[in-house]
């Protein structure tokens, strides 16, 4: 399985209810973040495991791709099947989806 996913079929996902998980820094996710998204920095994933859904889809969005891609790669060695977004949070504030600031995760 193709570890990333591109931006209309995560937002198809996201409409859907998938689980969204920021690998930002709190800093980066105050500005802004995916409505719903739960933030756990990638430096905080492995001790932060039982934190995620053990069912359903599992999307890992950053800035730009790169650290959700390291994220993604991290937990499909761990037997995890998950997507890291194509072009992050950047990409989906460009193409005009919502963004969410503040700490809190925010509606869907």
């Amino acid at each position: 399985m193709d570890p990333e996913v591109d931006l209309p079929a995560f937002a198809d996902a996201h409409a859907a209810g998938a689980h969204v998980v920021d690998v930002r820094e709190p800093h980066e996710y105050v500005r802004g973040h995916v409505p719903g998204a739960q933030l756990i920095p990638l430096r905080s994933l492995p001790g932060r495991l039982h934190e995620l859904p053990s069912e359903g889809d599992l999307f890992l969005i950053c800035a730009s791709g790169v650290r959700s891609l390291d994220a993604a790669l991290f937990l499909a060695q761990r037997g995890r099947p998950v997507r890291s977004v194509r072009g992050g949070t950047l990409a989906w504030a460009r193409a005009g989806h919502p963004i969410v600031a503040g700490a809190e995760a925010g509606p869907r």
